[in-house]
């Protein structure tokens, strides 16, 4: 991409929900893309997402670790081929610990500002062990949610990949106003936790024909991690 008048820079969003763009280098786009692919594949792949009332999400869907269903968790595909879940490789779930250091630890501090009092060091050392990776084509929405099935309230970890979208950040409150809408690109990352683990979201746009030519990626793919607290599968 050609070089922005106005770069694009570390972003919060709401307290504890933070936009960091170009997170991942294109190398490591394009190997978690390939990963992507290999997780889709049956058994246990890519499949669409039917709701309790009858209705289908638009974007599709495979998980790792934990089976994510309208509304809860499963160690097999309980609403597709009933085939275990895919493991979670510990090199992703590395790539969660390591998002939210980067997001909240002291290399995220504002410049100059006073040194804090001294405290106990934080520890990001969460135990990712889900993975929801949504397939979205030009057409796919996602409506506003929350992730709230999980028994855990580490941050919520959001790798993107392809095409760029709007992503729609709310309130914990309800659906409507007052969100942000903030743009993702290819490789950017967001995580929310905090006082704001709990807010809806939702894409409500996808711009097609976006992805960075040399990933090879018609749509998007959005890796979201998540702490299940649900101990092992």
């Amino acid at each position: 991409m050609d070089a922005e008048l106005f770069p694009r820079s570390r972003t919060e969003i709401a307290p504890g929900a933070v936009h960091l763009p170009d997170w991942l280098t294109s190398e490591r786009q394009g190997e978690l893309l390939e990963a992507c692919r290999d997780w889709a594949r049956p058994p246990a792949g890519l499949r669409t997402v039917r709701t309790p009332g009858g209705g289908t999400m638009t974007s599709r869907q495979v998980c790792l670790g934990w089976h994510w269903y309208p509304y809860g968790y499963a160690a097999t595909v309980v609403d597709g081929d009933g085939a275990p879940v895919k493991k979670l490789p510990a090199w992703l779930a590395e790539l969660g610990r390591l998002a939210v250091r980067d997001t909240f630890g002291d290399a995220a501090d504002t410049a100059g500002a006073p040194a804090p009092a001294p405290a106990p060091a934080p520890s990001y050392d969460y135990d990712y062990d889900i993975a929801l990776i949504n397939f979205y084509d030009a057409d796919a929405r996602m409506g506003m949610h929350r992730d709230s099935d999980e028994q855990s309230d580490a941050p919520v970890v959001s790798l993107s990949l392809g095409d760029t979208c709007v992503f729609r950040f709310g309130n914990t409150g309800s659906r409507g106003r007052p969100y942000t809408d903030v743009e993702l690109r290819s490789g950017d990352l967001f995580v929310f936790g905090g006082a704001s683990r709990l807010a809806y979201h939702g894409v409500p746009r996808v711009h097609a024909g976006t992805a960075p030519p040399e990933l090879g990626l018609t749509g998007r793919l959005n890796v979201t991690l998540r702490v299940s607290g649900l101990g092992a599968v």
